[in-house]
């Protein structure tokens, strides 16, 4: 897709950050006017490398993104899971160099936009920089609730509390439809984001199975009984601070 200033990319960009925040229809417009270029990307590409100097951000128009730190031994920790509508490099804006790496995890289409061009949307529209702002902090509250769970939760609900995030970050965005949401991540890169062995993780989701919790195959998971998950989990969605984003029931997804 060809540079543009218009469109899907900013239209997404609109709909992220009305969810975390209220936009007047003038920090719309200015948003809906910032130039990008839209890449079409394979699966498992590096969009920024350790130890780069980024000139533009990105923002995941389709498919999924990875943020990692990789070891000497090949080894390699997932530190987040981005989806559509999210800018995982907001930061890059700030830090000069990259400190992990950025890379799709599906085929993905991925706007990517200047920061000379984000400096001058903030000159023109000020109030967007808490805007922006609130978006990297939500990011960061993402990894505390991740540290809780890494250190203190036990695999069960580890594994539990992080399908109750992706699911409802996904509702957000419109990506769900009733209780069931894409999970794009394959068993191996669910392990590696939450410190599980394949094989332990292969056990996990066969007791939430069999619990009659989740089901999860083809790319999506099926969230069977969201209370008794988000008790296993011991879930509070406070931490993702998004705003008038319910959880369908059974009731309400029946006729879907």
């Amino acid at each position: 897709m060809p540079t543009g200033s218009n469109g899907t990319a900013t239209e997404l960009l609109v709909r992220k950050l009305d969810s975390c925040v209220h936009l007047d229809d003038s920090e719309r417009a200015a948003i809906l006017d910032l130039p990008c270029t839209v890449r079409n990307l394979p699966a498992r590409h590096d969009i920024a490398r350790f130890g780069e100097q980024p000139s533009q951000c990105c923002l995941v128009l389709q498919g999924w993104v990875s943020r990692y730190a990789a070891l000497s031994e090949g080894e390699r920790q997932i530190l987040s899971f981005y989806i559509a509508g999210d800018m995982p490099d907001l930061q890059s804006l700030h830090l000069e160099r990259m400190d992990h790496h950025l890379a799709t995890l599906t085929a993905s289409t991925i706007a990517f936009i200047g920061h000379d061009e984000l400096h001058r949307l903030f000159r023109r529209c000020p109030s967007l920089i808490g805007a922006m702002w609130r978006d990297t902090l939500i990011d960061a509250a993402h990894y505390r609730e991740r540290i809780t769970s890494l250190g203190r939760r036990q695999a069960l609900g580890r594994v539990a509390h992080l399908f109750c995030e992706l699911y409802l970050r996904q509702h957000g965005m419109g990506l769900t439809s009733g209780l069931s949401c894409p999970m794009a991540p394959k068993q191996a890169e669910l392990a590696d984001a939450l410190g599980l062995t394949s094989v332990h993780l292969n056990r996990v989701l066969r007791t939430l199975r069999m619990r009659g919790l989740v089901t999860l195959g083809g790319g999506v998971l099926t969230i069977e009984n969201w209370d008794e998950l988000v008790a296993v989990a011991e879930f509070d969605p406070t931490f993702l601070h998004q705003n008038g984003n319910s959880v369908p029931t059974r009731e309400t997804t029946a006729s879907l």
